[in-house]
């Protein structure tokens, strides 16, 4: 009988280069897309009190890639 309990990733954060990357977003509109007042993307979090640089969680970055592709794919079940 095996114990051992499985532990859960950790977080990666992504820096906006790699965000880019992942989504082939520019950087003006994936910071538009994650601007409070539009919620349509993931919200970045800060690396540090009260500095400038941002990263966002590449599990939820990697959600919301996950549900463009299912509206695609419902879209195309509907046509």
């Amino acid at each position: 009988m095996d114990t051992t309990e499985a532990t859960p990733c950790p977080s990666r954060l992504l820096r906006i280069r790699e965000v880019i990357e992942l989504t082939r977003l520019s950087r003006s509109y994936i910071y538009a897309l994650s601007a409070p007042t539009d919620g349509r993307f993931p919200k970045s979090i800060s690396l540090v009190p009260g500095g400038n640089s941002r990263a966002w969680v590449e599990s939820e970055v990697q959600e919301w890639i996950d549900e463009r592709i299912a509206v695609r794919d419902q879209e195309r079940g509907n046509e």
